[in-house]
């Protein structure tokens, strides 16, 4: 399980990104050139994140924070649910209540729920502009992914094999395999997908 982001981290829902990063690397005690040795990542590259001066890509920003031992759900939802959060989660979220875990513009993943701590799967919903891409580099987990396209294309990789998936088609695969997710083409895809367990 994720170590818990709460006020000893420093870390406020409202911060930017950079901010957000910085305050949980802080509280990690590690430098910008130790976390950028431990996730491969440049260590100038990591203080320009710092600095909300780059963007970092989906597979960047994933394995950046699987060095800080935190999933990108926690990284996003902030504070610390209550021990009992499981029996107290919603049932219903509007729209505006889904938690946006990329960019928002090119790319878009908005989870149902705030907290998934103790959760079974976490549930997405992605939308993919012309040219978006979750990264050069394939990235892994440990966990189940399944998807549908509902609007689009999108041409995934999973460890190597490329395909292309229309409107209706979807997937399902071992999230320990590297995999991409783009769209190279010139209209918006949305996907819904599901990641048992929420290990994104």
């Amino acid at each position: 399980m994720s170590p818990p982001l709460d006020a000893e981290s420093g870390i406020d829902s409202e911060q930017k990104l950079g901010a957000r990063l910085r305050a949980l690397r802080q509280s990690r005690k590690l430098s910008i050139r130790r976390l950028a040795e431990l996730s491969g990542v440049t260590h100038p590259f990591i203080s320009m994140i710092e600095r909300d001066l780059s963007s970092p890509s989906i597979s960047s920003l994933k394995r950046i924070l699987d060095c800080l031992g935190v999933t990108l759900s926690d990284f996003f939802s902030a504070s610390e649910p209550a021990a009992d959060s499981a029996l107290k989660r919603p049932v219903f979220y509007r729209a505006s209540d889904l938690v946006e875990l990329a960019d928002g513009k090119l790319l878009s993943y908005r989870q149902v729920g705030a907290h998934l701590q103790g959760a079974a799967m976490m549930i997405l919903h992605e939308r993919y502009e012309p040219g978006a891409d979750t990264g050069a580099r394939p990235y892994q987990h440990e966990a189940e992914e399944g998807g549908i396209v509902v609007e689009g294309r999108l041409e995934l990789t999973v460890d190597g094999d490329v395909r292309v998936l229309e409107t209706g088609d979807a997937y399902y695969f071992d999230s320990r395999l590297p995999h991409r997710m783009r769209n190279p083409f010139d209209i918006v895809c949305v996907v819904v997908s599901a990641v048992s367990p929420p290990t994104f």
